[in-house]
């Protein structure tokens, strides 16, 4: 009986516009759609991302510096576009579909991907051994493909991650008590997909073909899609207001400084506001003033006496608080910036040094490919996550009181301290490869350096160790801080710093190519130079 449901607090709807039904809509039934999803996406995005270094160096015959370069641009794009995604999805079509899409653009991206891989006329042709460079043909239509699968990317990937925090009622105590896991096994799924291309996916690139292992991934993620929609009936919608968040948001700085001579009311209570039922009636929060960055406040001054001329009511205070918010996490995103340009250096300088060194396992003949040691940063994530949430949350909970142990800056600090550790590890590292090449006198930029890859699981552990802190809680941390109706675009404040991470890993990179003198230089048997100012 309809009378007999109950509907969610905050006003999700279903995939028909009406009221969401609390008891069988949303929550970890909805989500396991969309983690099963995130498996299958991250294998296959992976699967091209941690082994695209070794394809442009291999098959397309670029020099290490300039793939290095043109790894970090793309990675430096993909993890750019879930701005566009996120604001197209706040602002007019909403999270779903917005997704939808987008992932139509993605498969397209990876479709045309394969088929660069795999047709003879799209890639370099080799005779009696000797391969060419790709034609401009060639090399335009294999980027091309590259960043349409970033665009397609950018849609996705902000939107459904949030997607999946929108499945927890905030207004429910239970519910929300259940999503402050949820951002953890997302991130699990998501290395779990990680783990599969790494391992699997990147050895079958290397042994069976570039065009079965580019593929397998194509068809994984046309899978995920199918998961995706096969949750339809029980997702939860957020109800759009009709206007651009942005727009408000960009309003409040540009009121604040016509305001600017403006002078505050001693009672805040004075500045401009709506009724508190209004937001409980939209299932939004309310948010009231704090007592920093006053300046802001001044584009909440009513009406009365406003001389600019302005038709509209001044900005709600909530309005600037949300504000305030975004240049909150506009300093925590800055200070993310090392930490992801370290990050950066996963699928490129880092692969780029295990091609140089001894790949067999033991005494066996078998060797693994380069960017399969990445596997253990996985690895250690996939080993952290549960003990994180199982044992050091409820350990902490008891000493500090914290619902979730420490509080997120506290939790993103110890995750750059390990990130710090971890690259100061490989730095050690990359000191004793050089000694090896001295000592053995290798010279060749094809020679094996007598050193096994795994003297690079450690830095490899540390990062997954580090990340369980610091990835967890900087998505947790833009999500819960950005304003209710710009969660999207909160998600894509972390994307954006893994962006920005890529892009001046490449910046970083010119330098040492132009030798300067602020980054410290390696050139030797890897045939590229190494960047240890990080």
């Amino acid at each position: 009986m309809e009378e007999d449901k109950v509907f969610t607090k905050d006003g999700s709807v279903d995939i028909h516009g009406q009221p969401a039904d609390a008891a069988t809509s949303g929550r970890w039934k909805a989500c396991s759609f969309l983690l099963g999803y995130e498996v299958f996406e991250r294998m296959a995005f992976n699967a091209i991302a941690s082994n695209l270094v070794v394809y442009l160096t291999t098959q397309l015959h670029e020099d290490t510096v300039t793939s290095v370069r043109n790894v970090n641009n793309w990675l430096g794009s993909v993890w750019f576009t879930p701005i566009l995604g996120a604001y197209i999805a706040d602002s007019f079509l909403g999270r779903f579909w917005t997704f939808t899409i987008s992932s139509l653009i993605y498969v397209l991206g990876m479709g045309l991907l394969t088929a660069a891989v795999t047709f003879k006329s799209l890639k370099p042709s080799c005779e009696n051994g000797v391969c060419g460079k790709a034609t401009t043909m060639q090399t335009a239509f294999f980027y091309s493909s590259l960043y349409i699968t970033a665009l397609g990317a950018g849609g996705t990937k902000p939107n459904i991650s949030t997607f999946g925090a929108d499945q927890f009622d905030d207004f429910d105590s239970n519910e929300k008590r259940l999503k402050d896991s949820f951002f953890l096994w997302w991130l699990f799924s998501s290395f779990t997909g990680s783990l599969f291309a790494t391992v699997v996916l990147v050895y079958i690139q290397e042994n069976c073909g570039w065009g079965l292992g580019y593929g397998i991934p194509t068809i994984g993620l046309i899978v995920s899609l199918i998961i995706f929609y096969a949750g339809t009936p029980f997702y939860r919608h957020k109800v759009r207001t009709g206007v651009s968040p942005t727009g408000d948001l960009v309003r409040v700085f540009i009121t604040a400084f016509a305001k600017r001579k403006y002078v505050l009311p001693a009672n805040l209570s004075e500045l401009h506001e709506l009724e508190p039922q209004r937001y409980l009636n939209s299932g939004k929060r309310q948010i009231y003033p704090t007592p920093n960055l006053r300046f802001l406040d001044k584009a909440a001054i009513r009406k009365g006496g406003d001389n600019t001329g302005s038709t509209r009511p001044p900005c709600t205070v909530t309005e600037v608080e949300g504000g305030k918010i975004v240049l909150r996490m506009m300093i925590i995103w800055i200070a993310t910036l090392i930490p992801c340009t370290i990050w950066a250096q996963i699928n490129t300088l880092f692969i780029k040094q295990g091609t140089t060194l001894d790949r067999h396992v033991g005494s066996s003949n078998f060797k693994i490919p380069a960017a399969s040691i990445g596997s253990f940063v996985t690895i250690s994530v996939l080993i952290s996550m549960p003990i994180y949430d199982k044992i050091f949350v409820p350990f902490m909970q008891k000493r500090t009181g914290h619902s979730q142990g420490i509080t997120l800056l506290q939790r993103l600090g110890i995750g750059f301290l390990i990130h710090i550790i971890a690259i100061g590890v490989s730095c050690v590292v990359e000191a004793k490869r050089i000694r090896r090449i001295k000592m053995h006198h290798v010279t060749g930029p094809k020679d094996i350096v007598p050193m096994s890859i795994f003297w690079l699981m450690p830095q490899y552990v540390l990062l997954g160790v580090g990340d369980v802190f610091n990835a967890v809680g900087l998505v947790e941390f833009f999500y819960d801080q950005a304003p209710v109706d710009m969660q999207s675009l909160g998600t894509a404040f972390f994307t954006s710093a893994l962006g920005a991470g890529n892009f001046l890993n490449s910046f970083l990179f010119v330098l040492g190519e132009k030798q300067s003198l602020v980054v410290i230089m390696i050139d030797e048997s890897s045939g590229g130079k190494h960047v240890l100012l990080l």
